[in-house]
């Protein structure tokens, strides 16, 4: 749920992408995105803004970058190693519902949902961000190779994928108004549960 990035004719290496991505990280858990400047990112970074300026135009630019690393990370960090006897379905399940688990618990995340939730809505009702693409391409390439073993109903895999995003994005963002830890039933342990249930039987050939 990021904007689709930027072109940019200064490219930086991989390391120099972190070091910035982190400054950045490191403003937003501390002041949020609204607060965070060039200046404040520059001066963690180490970099000068103007070096900055050459590579992204804004911060906005930069927290989309951010984003687009960090829920990535999360999605690949959730997928369990693969066993080829148990099928692609299977491992595939245990990593979306662990992915959305670790996704919720981010302290990027929960800090973007408390002080800047406006950040996410454009990708919620309005277009598709570099993070979403990302994990769309993530989802179809693993429902072909369940495709072909058998393990997940056969549809097409672009289709699929994207239902299979919107499933997990709803539980992802919303899922704190409908918990209720108070009653067993409507617990987040429960709610959980249930989008284990949602996705087999969405899946399931």
């Amino acid at each position: 749920m990021t904007p689709n990035r930027h072109n940019s004719s200064a490219q930086p290496n991989p390391s120099d992408n972190d070091v910035v991505l982190d400054a950045v990280r490191d403003c937003v858990l501390a002041v949020g995105v609204r607060r965070t400047t060039m200046t404040d990112v520059a001066r963690r970074a180490g970099l000068s803004r103007m070096t900055l300026y050459r590579r992204w135009p804004d911060v906005r630019s930069l927290v989309g970058d951010l984003m687009t690393r960090e829920w990535i990370a999360v999605a690949t960090g959730s997928m369990p190693e693969r066993r080829p006897e148990l099928g692609t379905r299977p491992p595939l399940i245990d990593g979306l519902v662990a992915g959305v688990e670790a996704f919720r618990a981010h302290p990027l995340f929960q800090k973007i949902v408390d002080v800047d939730p406006e950040l996410l809505l454009p990708y919620v009702l309005d277009r598709r961000g570099a993070s979403q693409e990302a994990l769309l391409e993530l989802l179809a390439g693993a429902l072909r190779e369940g495709h072909a073993d058998g393990s997940v109903r056969e549809a097409p895999a672009a289709r699929q994928a994207r239902t299979v995003l919107l499933i997990l994005q709803s539980f992802a963002l919303s899922l704190r108004t409908m918990t209720d830890e108070d009653d067993p039933e409507l617990t987040t342990a429960a709610f959980l549960a249930e989008l284990r249930t949602v996705l087999e039987r969405t899946l399931t050939p």
